[in-house]
């Protein structure tokens, strides 16, 4: 069974404990390193300043009652659109649909709550098994520039237009 918990700052252990889950085990998929979040970068206070972003939406999913994926979502840059970040499955959730769970979450809080008729992400270039995924929720590329990632590889820029809320 898959549930889905919305965190808020005072979760920041849960939020910290897969956060470096998956920084150790999907280091090509972030923009963050997991260098740059621990030693000096290990506090509590910036866990809590992450999960207290205005405007944003944290979720865990607990597979059977444990942690097993996490994924937020926050405003766009533009007034109309939100963004899907920090997207990741555990190894021993995955195949059994959580990030399609926590997809539709986020899509959900973006079309009702924040008011966005347009979901973005980014995803590596490269990462064929996320892009399939997110091609899978109905996410294509929109030929924006991405960021660069920190080992040099460009990002891919996929939306989704929400339907109204």
């Amino acid at each position: 069974m898959i549930e889905l918990r919305v965190l808020t700052p005072d979760d920041w252990p849960l939020w910290r404990e897969l956060r470096l889950a998956a920084l150790a085990d999907a280091p090509h998929a972030f923009g963050a390193r997991l260098a740059d979040w621990q030693g000096d970068g290990d506090r509590e206070e910036r866990w809590r300043d992450r999960l207290a972003l205005p405007g944003s939406y944290n979720l865990v999913a607990l597979v059977d009652g444990r942690p097993g994926g996490m994924a937020s979502g926050v405003p766009g840059e533009l007034p109309d659109s939100a963004e899907l970040i920090s997207m990741w499955v555990a190894g021993d959730a995955r195949g059994r649909g959580v990030a399609d769970v926590l997809i539709r979450a986020v899509e959900e809080w973006a079309a009702t709550t924040a008011g966005a008729a347009l979901l973005h992400l980014a995803v590596a270039e490269g990462n064929a098994v996320a892009t399939a995924l997110y091609v899978r929720n109905g996410f294509a590329d929109d030929g924006g520039p991405g960021g660069v990632m920190p080992d040099g590889r460009p990002e891919r820029v996929m939306t989704k237009r929400l339907a109204a809320a």
